[in-house]
This record gives C-alpha cells, structure tokens and sequence, in this order.
C-alpha cells in the first residue's frame, strides 16, 4: 500500500498550525490544509506491511489498540498516494460515518499501532484521514443518500452523540424510519457541547445534521426522556428503542470548601461557553468567563485541555492545569511495547497555547488538592494543595502518599473539575427497569447491545462507560446491525 519504498525516503510530517499567539484571539479550527503532494508524500509512508494492525481495534493493556472502527487505512491511503481522491473517499466511509468528526478528535490510537512506528514515526493517518473527508465535501462527493425504501419499522434513538448520531445513520440506510431524542437545544451531544469550536467547528456538525435529516431521519430537540417523555412511552410508541445518552454524571471532588462559589465542572464551563458562542458570539454573556481571573484546572486528560485553551481565549490572567498522576515518559518503556497505545507525553495544542503566553507548560504532575480557601464573599480565591509520590501497599498495589513539608497555596478564582465521569443517569434505566453493571452503566453485551427488556438496546458511553468519540461511533454502528436484526431477523449492516 502506498509507495513501496515511501516509508524509507519521506520523514513524517504533520499539517502547521496557526501560531499561538494568534489563534487564542479567535474560537477558529486552527490547522492549515497541506498541499496535495504532501499529502501524497504522508500517504507514501504505508507500508505494506501484511498485517496492518492500524485498523485492528482492540483493547490491550485496557487501551485502544489501532482504529476500533478498523478504518481501511492502507486502501485509502494507497488512492491518496495514486491522486485517486474520490475511491479513498468511498473506502473511508465504508466503515466510518463521520471522518469529519473523528479526524479532529480522535487520540489516534490507529497510529500508535502503524507498523512504521515501530522503528520510526508512524504514517499521519489522522491528517490524512481529514485530508480526505474535507476534500469530498469541498468537491461536493458527499451528498444524501436516503433509502429506496423503508420497512415501516419505527426506532428510537436517545441522545445525539457520535454513538447516537452513528446507530440513526445505520437504522435509516436500513430503511427504518428514525427519531434522536436530544434534551438540549441543538442536536450533537458531546460533539456540539462537550469539544469547543476550535477543536471541532460547529458548523460541520450541522453540515452533517442536516445531511442525516436530509436522508430522512427525524430529530427532536429541547425534549429529555424520561422527563417530557416516559420511557414507557416512547418504548411504546416505537419498535425499538436505543439508548445514547453516555455518561454524564460527572466525577466530583470531596475536598473542604468544595461549596464556596466559582467551583465548576468542565463540562457546564465548556457548555456554556460553545452554547453563548454559536448563539451571540458570546455577547449575551450566558457563560462562566475567566477573563482576569486566575483559573485551576484540575485533571490532566482532555477536557481538561479543552478548559485551559477555552480560559485563554477568554482572557485569563494566568492558568495551572493539576494532575494527580505523574508526567508520561518522553519515549515507550519496556511495559508499553508497539502496538499498544504509547503512554508517552503528549503536548496538546492548549498546553502549547498556554506555553506561549506564559512562557511555561500549565501542567503541574503528583499534585492533589487538600481545600479550597474563600474570600469574605463565599467565593473560591486559592488552593491548597500537596505533593504525592506513588508507593506500592501491603498489597502490592500503587497508591499515592503525601510528600511531607510539600504543600502549596495557588491562587484561584475560577476552579474547573475535568476528573471524568462515573456513569450515566439513572432515570431511563430506573423508569424500564434496566440492568446496571457494576459500574452501573446500562448493562448490554458488547457486540449485541440488548438490554434485559426486550426491544431496548444501549451504546456508547451509556454501556461501556467514558471512552472515544472513535468506540462511540463503532458502538452506534454495532447497535443499529442488532436492531436492525431483532425488527426483521437478519441484517445486511455491517
């Protein structure tokens, strides 16, 4: 695939990036489209190398091993190489319903299983992968393709998200006839109010919201099941139903003073913020702002990048990111071989943007915070934190301890808690009488998606817990192959 000798003579090179400095003054996606014989260089590097394991998709070591969507990434990247853009195009959407959405979020764990990678950078799929998707929508490639006919099968989708948004595509090329069910004002779930403007424009969002409803699908808005509408109900109203919702209940920190003001989760931050964006440009001032303030982030995954980068572009007077965990090694260690997912530092584009401002990476690692301190207003104005270093217990496991005479006092008057998620909301599964696990996700096999009451089904984030956009969408795509299954006794989805 690609030139034989390609990954021998071309180095690895990703698309630039408007400079820091310059890009937080605007909420604009900030990659800068590679010329097309670059692009054909990128390609080059696929090997051929027998067994790609790129488009693998498994979990190993409990992470995400090449595309779990198995994307045919030698095939396209063969046509990219050969200026064959539109059959790159078409083995791309083979597998993948929204390349668009991927291709900006995606950690790329397909890369981080490249054969290339084993003794050199790996093949940049995920640039070239969006090199692809932009090119057919610039060409006008991408189009509706509503079904020739329908079943008179009616099904439910509950949430908007990549798992849901992935499962109506399915079910409506099967010719069902399909409603997404979305509690907020606008359809996309985490991928319209979760990931900010800059990381992934709204706008190709409803560029494919309006393709989806093109082709026929219907989307309810401003309406939460289980509250507007029971879950009897809409069971009863429909042949099927699929669950979407993900794991929205945010993880909280216990910690003294948690209840003083100016203390929020990521997630109201960065909803409010794309929400006041998309609805005034932010002059109805219906956001949390960091302008001025001293903002803490605490948690060191991606949403917690999301916060620093979205704090700066408001105008913060300094930002620090806190990580109970240590920093990742510069390179793979002996315990994390090719092809697992590289534990390796990452440097994503919120830390380089605070870097250029303040002339320092905002992380700061083996960090936890003891209490939050307040003014005479009831409101948050400082830290206090301390050092941890991890030590094996009696049981041999890893668990922090407290660095005597290490503790710190940051000032703060704007804390964001980006800690993750510990499930999904109770009130769906409760009202149907659905089966949890023990991590009290909606309990559904992998690879079936039924749940314990018949003609429900469940995917995402709801069912697997906090994971990838990626496994959202495979998910999606699993489910509607299963319904579509159940409603006429055999599937023809992939």
């Amino acid at each position: 695939m690609g030139k034989s000798t390609g990954f021998l003579e071309y180095q690895r090179v990703t698309p630039s990036e408007c400079e820091a400095l310059e890009r937080i003054k605007n909420w604009n996606e900030f990659s800068v489209p590679m010329e097309e014989e670059k692009l054909r260089e990128q390609a080059a590097r696929c090997m051929d190398c027998g067994t790609p394991f790129c488009h693998v998709g498994r979990l190993l070591s409990g992470m995400a091993s090449g595309c779990p969507l198995h994307n045919l990434i030698p095939e396209w990247n063969d046509m990219v190489y050969k200026g064959n853009w539109e059959v790159a195009l078409k083995r791309l959407q083979k597998n993948n319903n929204f390349p668009e959405f991927t291709s900006r979020v995606c950690p790329s764990p397909c890369e981080g299983a490249c054969t290339v990678g084993m003794n050199s950078q790996p093949v940049t799929i995920r640039s070239i992968e969006k090199a692809i998707v932009d090119k057919g929508f610039e060409e006008g490639w991408i189009k509706p393709e509503p079904p020739l006919t329908r079943t008179g099968k009616s099904v439910a989708v509950v949430g908007s998200g990549p798992s849901g948004l992935a499962c109506a595509a399915q079910l409506n090329k099967a010719g069902h006839t399909v409603t997404v069910y979305e509690r907020a004002d606008r359809i996309g779930g985490l991928l319209t109010y979760g990931i900010p403007n800059m990381k992934l424009d709204k706008k190709k969002v409803q560029r494919r919201v309006d393709l989806l409803e093109a082709e026929g699908i219907t989307f309810v808005t401003g309406t939460e099941i289980g509250k507007d509408i029971s879950a009897e109900e809409l069971k009863v109203k429909h042949d099927a139903v699929v669950l979407c919702a993900g794991s929205t209940k945010a993880r909280d920190l216990q910690a003294e003073g948690r209840e003083l003001s100016g203390i929020y989760q990521a997630m109201e931050f960065l909803t409010l913020n794309t929400k006041s964006l998309l609805d005034s440009e932010l002059a109805d001032g219906e956001y949390l702002s960091a302008a001025g303030k001293d903002v803490v982030v605490i948690g060191g995954g991606d949403t917690g990048t999301d916060c620093v980068a979205t704090s700066l572009r408001h105008g913060c007077k300094s930002v620090v990111q806190l990580e109970i965990m240590p920093q990742a090694p510069l390179t793979r260690q002996p315990n994390n071989p090719w092809p697992e997912f590289p534990k390796v530092l990452k440097v994503d584009y919120g830390q380089v943007e605070a870097k250029a401002v303040y002339q320092e990476d905002p992380r700061r690692y083996l960090v936890s915070t003891k209490r939050f301190a307040g003014d005479e207003n009831g409101h948050v104005k400082e830290l206090h934190t301390v050092r941890l270093e991890w030590v094996r217990n009696e049981e041999g496991r890893m668990v922090p301890r407290e660095v005597p005479g290490s503790e710190e006092v940051i000032p703060a008057q704007l804390v964001l808690l980006a800690l993750g998620f510990t499930g999904p909301e109770e009130t769906v599964a409760s009202q149907l009488g659905l089966e949890l696990d023990e991590r009290s996700n909606i309990k559904a096999e992998y690879g079936v998606h039924s749940t314990n009451v018949e003609g429900v089904f469940a995917a995402g984030d709801i069912r697997r817990g906090q994971s990838l956009v990626v496994w959202a969408i495979s998910e999606g795509r699993q489910a509607a192959r299963e319904v579509d299954r159940y409603l006429m006794g055999s599937s023809n989805l992939p």
